[in-house]
């Protein structure tokens, strides 16, 4: 399981530039957005901790943003609709691997763990990502909604 503070040192160490920046310009939802700063492969993270409502949500936050810069999955404003979600899924399946790891996942389920909220608490991240994790390892996707309750 990572730690938020490891997740900050990591891409502290990669030179990418993090942002305590109110996110104006998107839809209320939208907690952080990774940008591509240069030509040269300055990258960055704006956040918008006034939308962060918790140290799971941040965490989850973070992991997802970190998925974008580790995967390459970024993308112009304007880029198509399909594209974007695939962007998206990229970042989402790599937040999910760095956050657990199935025997991790087994080991919380084995200790009694037994809910979607239980395993999210458990490893300090939001029901959403929890629900995605489980998906992932179970049935080999993100479409939760198609398997487990919201």
């Amino acid at each position: 399981m990572v730690e938020l503070t490891e997740l900050y040192q990591w891409l502290h160490s990669n030179g990418v530039l993090m942002f305590d920046r109110k996110l104006a310009f998107s839809n209320q939802r939208t907690r952080a957005i990774g940008i591509n700063l240069c030509e040269d492969d300055t990258y960055g993270i704006f956040v918008d901790f006034s939308r962060i409502e918790s140290r799971a949500d941040e965490k989850a936050t973070m992991l997802h943003e970190c998925g974008h810069y580790a995967t390459g999955a970024t993308h112009k404003v304007s880029s198509r609709y399909d594209l974007i979600e695939k962007h998206e899924y990229k970042a989402d399946k790599w937040a999910i691997k760095r956050a657990l790891s199935p025997s991790e996942l087994d080991q919380a389920i084995a200790e009694g763990c037994e809910n979607i909220w239980e395993l999210a608490e458990h490893f300090g991240v939001t029901e959403d990502l929890m629900r995605k994790a489980v998906s992932l390892y179970t049935y080999g996707n993100l479409d939760c909604k198609d398997y487990l309750p919201m």
